[in-house]
């Protein structure tokens, strides 16, 4: 077995039963891409299994931290059993959910989603692409499901080292008792009280944000009970919230709500997710626009919304970037705050994993001081159970919101 020696002192976050072990923190030591090594203390005291990546910064990744175990099939089938039985316990109102979340399931790397008989896996560090047929065999065979799909696209492979690599990791789904022949990725999930489409092979990530059902929800319950008669949406991909808002208000007299997306193809997903739910064309309108750009637009017009949902893209993928990023969450909040009515509601969200919690209320905090707005912190919000954040994984809560209503 291969080791890798720590430097002394660097020894500390593992001890914590922290997965990650940084470049600076190796001695020495060295393997072949996703093997698997012995970590030491300076000292030359076992600490941990991990898988080796020799270009990631994140040298190694841990699969366990007991001495005696062994890294093999039987481990990585009991990894996933564990988080498939996890599911079962969770709160989950969908046929659909996150049933693999990396680190917090002990598969560092691996994501995998469930959409309804259909699993889409994503491969992004060594160890789980060196154990990929391992793992499929395992999440094929601990599901029942016979179709499985790879969508192991991110950018984050590259920083692995690793290609590009998507298509069926199984025989493609059959329709109609005829193989797809590589198609049959357009899907259609059930969450809550409406339904929704994605493209596991074109969407985002696996083809769905599910990590903002409960939030959705929320904000249905929301629109529900507050009638709101104007609501904005932005960043709205494929129509999640905007379906959401819709149907809260199904008793709403003459809602209307504004969806804002720079992509065209989300907003054809949006638009088929508003038919699906049978709502009316003239409850919304969809605007292939600039977020940043529409709000000023929607300022110098004078118009103002009852309820507005911030869901924007990544700003900061690590601490690094976290200031920029900054800049970027207090100028979107601070125009929305100020297009608010008084009693309306926004619902502001970062999944950006260098913005902590508290970083993130602060930004809020000084969008609102610069807007001339106050508000009421209703609630905070985070992804949904099937997403967990582990005890000794704190980075593992990317998303985070905030409840908002202005006073």
């Amino acid at each position: 077995m291969k080791t890798l020696r720590l430097r002394a002192g660097k020894e500390k976050s593992i001890l914590r039963r922290h997965p990650w072990i940084f470049d600076s923190a190796v001695a020495k030591g060295g393997a072949d891409p996703g093997e698997t090594v012995r970590v030491e203390s300076a000292e030359g005291r076992v600490l941990a299994w991990a898988a080796f990546s020799p270009t990631s910064k994140i040298r190694a990744r841990a699969w366990s931290f007991e001495e005696a175990e062994c890294i093999d099939a039987a481990f990585l089938n009991r990894r996933v059993a564990a988080a498939v039985l996890a599911r079962s316990r969770f709160d989950i109102a969908s046929d659909s959910c996150r049933l693999i979340h990396g680190e917090a399931d002990g598969l560092p790397g691996l994501v995998v989603d469930r959409y309804g008989q259909t699993l889409v896996a994503q491969f992004l560090s060594c160890g789980v692409e060196r154990f990929k047929p391992i793992l499929v065999e395992a999440l094929l065979a601990h599901t029942d499901l016979k179709a499985i799909f790879e969508r192991s696209d991110a950018h984050s492979r590259e920083l692995e080292g690793l290609p590009e690599a998507t298509g069926w990791l199984s025989e493609a789904p059959e329709v109609n008792g005829a193989p797809e022949a590589g198609q049959g990725t357009q899907l259609v999930l059930q969450e809550h009280q409406w339904q929704l489409g994605l493209d596991i092979a074109r969407g985002h990530k696996t083809g769905f944000y599910l990590d903002q059902r409960d939030s959705r929800w929320r904000f249905a319950q929301y629109a529900q009970r507050l009638q709101f008669k104007r609501v904005l949406n932005c960043f709205c991909y494929s129509g999640g919230f905007t379906v959401a808002a819709l149907s809260g208000l199904r008793a709403t007299a003459a809602p209307h709500i504004t969806s804002i997306d720079s992509s065209a193809l989300a907003l054809e997903a949006a638009r088929a997710n508003v038919a699906l739910n049978g709502f009316e064309a003239d409850a919304h309108t969809f605007l292939d626009a600039d977020v940043n750009a529409s709000l000023r637009l929607f300022l110098e017009q004078g118009q103002s919304f009852d309820a507005i949902v911030l869901d924007p893209p990544k700003f900061a993928p690590t601490a690094a970037h976290a200031e920029r990023a900054a800049r970027a969450y207090k100028d979107i909040n601070r125009l929305a705050l100020k297009l608010l009515t008084p009693g309306g509601v926004l619902f502001t969200f970062s999944c950006s994993g260098g913005i902590s919690v508290d970083l993130f209320h602060k930004i809020v905090a000084s969008a609102g001081l610069d807007a001339g707005v106050d508000g009421f912190i209703l609630e905070r919000l985070g992804a949904a159970p099937d997403h967990p954040m582990t005890i000794e994984f704190p980075e593992g809560e990317y998303l985070k919101g905030l409840v908002v209503m202005r006073r």
